[in-house]
């Protein structure tokens, strides 16, 4: 039993306001974040004392919503409310597997520490980054059966019981959703460098994949007449909720914001391909030029484009017997 559901006089926890919302509630997790933002931040100040430079935007998409959204729904009133109520839980869930391991990789941490570590702690990240074990947890196919699969294993299974009644197993289902989809959308929408990262195309067929499961598994949990952790919910006695209509609204939840994200992360991963093909683009552009100008250097451009040019060069019959006016 949590003890954070019973207020401090005794008094039973109430319904959801502002106030309760916002209120903040200590848990070990926070100090991870401030661990993790503290380290961020010391990478950034690194790179600028030496006269490199680190995007912006990506400071701000780590530290905001990538940490700051797990804050929001761990070390806020949401944290009091996601035992007692199956909605609250669901909007945490969504916003530890799906919302901050987006912007945690677009921060591309592991960029940073490649880049500031010393010699030797550089070396052993690339290890373990080109590890086995990391390769098959990153290969998108492996990261997308966990993310589809942890959910119905949670919710369907006697674990989210287990996870309501005993808290290490509630904090740890906390790391495990973060865990999971930062291995889902780190390889799909990050940018730091991972082994066996698929090409865009592959990228937006998973990510399209994933969209309809949360409409399965929404359904699913609204549909259902069995309540989701037995007896749970209705041993609390909460006399301003009603156990079956906040599952309802739970499964209403996941339907409709799993649809806004994934659909929202597919455009976020199209652009990104549109803009890696601007990109290479360039690339090819910047290399065929060199390759002329070296030609050009030593004598050997072919035949052919010095012809080309020399036609563009020269002006048209047109033009060159066209009676001035």
């Amino acid at each position: 039993m949590f003890p954070h559901r019973i207020l401090a006089d005794g008094d039973e926890l109430g319904p959801p306001t502002v106030s309760s919302v916002l209120s903040l509630h200590f848990s070990w997790l926070a100090l991870f974040l401030l661990l993790a933002a503290g380290l961020y931040l010391v990478g950034v100040a690194k790179l600028r004392k030496r006269g490199d430079r680190w995007p912006l935007r990506r400071t701000v998409l780590f530290l905001g919503p990538g940490l700051g959204s797990i804050a929001a729904v761990t070390v806020s009133g949401v944290e009091a409310y996601d035992d007692t109520l199956l909605s609250i839980h669901m909007i945490q869930h969504m916003v530890l597997s799906m919302i901050a391991p987006i912007f945690l990789a677009l921060g591309a941490p592991v960029t940073l520490a490649l880049r500031t570590l010393p010699r030797s702690p550089r070396a052993v990240l690339l290890t373990v980054i080109h590890s086995r074990v990391v390769k098959v947890l990153t290969f998108p196919l492996v990261a997308y059966g966990l993310f589809v699969v942890t959910p119905f294993a949670l919710y369907f299974t006697g674990l989210y019981r287990l996870t309501m009644q005993y808290e290490l197993v509630h904090e740890l289902t906390h790391i495990h959703f973060i865990a999971v989809g930062c291995l889902f959308f780190w390889p799909l929408l990050g940018v730091d460098p991972l082994p066996g990262r698929w090409p865009y195309p592959g990228r937006a067929l998973l990510m399209f994949l994933s969209t309809p499961f949360h409409t399965v598994l929404g359904l699913t949990i609204m549909q259902s007449k069995t309540l989701i952790g037995g007896d749970w919910y209705p041993s609390l006695g909460l006399t301003w909720v009603t156990p079956a209509d906040d599952q309802q609204v739970a499964g209403g939840i996941l339907w409709a914001g799993g649809e806004i994200v994934s659909v929202t992360m597919l455009a976020v991963l199209v652009v990104q391909w549109m803009m890696h093909a601007e990109k290479e683009a360039r690339r090819i552009d910047r290399m065929l030029d060199r390759e002329e100008a070296r030609q050009a250097a030593a004598g050997t451009i072919p035949e052919g484009t010095a012809n080309e040019r020399t036609a563009e060069e020269q002006p048209t019959d047109e033009h060159a017997h066209r009676p001035a006016i």
